[in-house]
């Protein structure tokens, strides 16, 4: 069993060293808690355990630390993956709903599975999800300001559970002060793609990661007989013609885990149960 997350870009968390050091507990704190969930659990119940844990902290952009888009609303973005069924699931542009994980996870038992803007918050609503307010007073300050991050703000986990399971969940708040309605690469395949083989989540500017198709395309060339690093390097070099922004995290069949971005600044951390590795 293994687990790894990621929480975006550093361009995030490099305004204090107090907040540098609280993101780095904070994906500790996260991992470990997760890995603890996944010894008694599938990977999939684990991967959005792990992701709504990374919804329910403001440090982070999704769930309550959404970025607020340019009509001053926030709407989120999240889905969920198994790599045994190749089932996918996903909200986009929800609102008002503290952990959009779980409503993608609950559409996972459903033949419609993605579901976008009002209906999905009507879905919601139908399933018991109450009503949430997810700004918190620092993105509102960042608003008004019309201070950006820079569309690099994803967060994501992926997992393989004692059975040799994978699973990915990928929740996003956007990237700040877009077009109403634009879509990320959170609840796509080019964001979050899992399979039997490998598992991937990514984070960064999402119209680069769509353009690249960065996720499925890793996955993939893992399936065709690569190996994590080679799939890896293939997909990085050909993002890197679009001068492409992203990082991704992935474990594949064999429980070997890998990640890679673009520019060195994707915080993360994995656990394994006795070792943690975490950057940022």
């Amino acid at each position: 069993m293994k687990i790894i997350i990621h929480g975006g870009f550093f361009s995030e968390s490099d305004q204090s060293h107090e907040v540098k050091v609280a993101k780095q507990n904070s994906l500790k704190n996260i991992a470990e808690k997760a890995y603890r969930y996944l010894e008694t659990h599938s990977a999939v119940d684990a991967v959005a355990y792990a992701v709504s844990l990374l919804e329910d902290d403001e440090l982070y952009n999704a769930g309550i630390g959404s970025q607020i888009q340019s009509d001053g609303i926030i709407r989120m973005s999240a889905a969920l993956m198994d790599g045994e069924t190749q089932k996918m699931s996903g909200v986009i542009n929800i609102q008002d709903v503290k952990n959009p994980i779980f409503v993608a996870k609950e559409l996972m038992k459903e033949d419609d599975r993605v579901l976008g803007g009002n209906g999905a918050k009507i879905y919601a609503n139908q399933n018991g999800f109450e009503n949430f307010s997810t700004e918190i007073p620092q993105r509102r300050k960042e608003y008004e300001a019309k201070l950006k991050n820079g569309g690099k703000g994803t967060v994501g986990c992926v997992a393989i559970d004692e059975n040799g399971k994978l699973a990915v969940a990928t929740s996003t708040g956007g990237k700040g002060f877009e077009i109403p309605g634009r879509i990320s690469d959170s609840a796509t395949v080019a964001g979050n793609y899992a399979n039997e083989f490998c598992a991937v989540s990514c984070t960064g500017v999402g119209e680069d990661i769509v353009s690249n198709a960065t996720a499925a395309k890793i996955v993939t060339r893992v399936t065709d007989g690569m190996n994590l690093k080679e799939a890896f390097d293939k997909t990085f070099a050909e993002l890197k013609i679009i001068d492409g922004f992203a990082g991704a995290i992935a474990i594949d069949k064999d429980a070997n885990i890998y990640h890679q971005d673009s520019y060195p600044t994707m915080v993360f951390a994995s656990f394994d149960g006795t070792q943690f590795e975490i950057f940022g």
